[in-house]
C-alpha cells in the first residue's frame, strides 16, 4: 500500500447553507452529486473531485484553536494575488505566511464554523 494524496475532508456543521455558500464564494467549490445517506449534507467539488463533504448536524460545532482534533487541512492552488484581492474585497480575515526554505506562500483562512484551512501557492510571492 502507498498513500498518494488526501481524497476529501468531512466536516460536521449546523449551518449547512452558510458553509456551502462560503466554500463556493471563497474557494470556488461547487455542490454536486452526493449519495443518499439518509441524512442531510452536501459534497463540494473542485472539478471532478468531491473535495469537501459536509454533514448537517443539529448541535453547534464545538472546539477551539486550542482543542481541535483536526488543526487544519490544506489545499494547493494558483492565482495568489487574485485570491488575496478577493479575500480583501469580501473582508475575510486571513494570515499570510511563507514556508521557510521553500517557495510556498500559505494563506490561512477559517470557514464559518472556525475550521482552519490553508491554501498553498508555490512560486507566487
Amino acid at each position: 500500500m502507498s498513500v498518494s494524496r488526501i481524497d476529501h475532508v468531512n466536516l460536521r456543521t449546523n449551518q449547512l447553507r452558510a458553509m456551502v455558500d462560503w466554500y463556493g464564494a471563497v474557494l470556488g467549490l461547487t455542490p454536486g452529486a452526493r449519495p443518499d445517506f439518509g441524512f442531510p449534507g452536501a459534497w463540494l467539488y473542485a472539478g471532478e473531485q468531491a473535495l469537501v463533504h459536509l454533514v448537517e448536524v443539529h448541535s453547534e460545532a464545538t472546539g477551539s484553536e486550542v482543542d481541535l482534533k483536526l488543526e487544519h487541512f490544506a489545499l494547493t492552488a494558483t492565482g495568489l494575488s487574485d485570491f488575496q484581492a478577493m479575500l480583501d474585497q469580501r473582508g475575510i480575515k486571513y494570515r499570510r505566511s511563507a514556508v521557510p526554505g521553500t517557495e510556498i506562500v500559505q494563506i490561512n483562512i477559517w470557514d464559518p464554523d472556525g475550521n482552519h484551512i490553508h491554501v498553498d501557492f508555490t512560486g507566487e510571492a
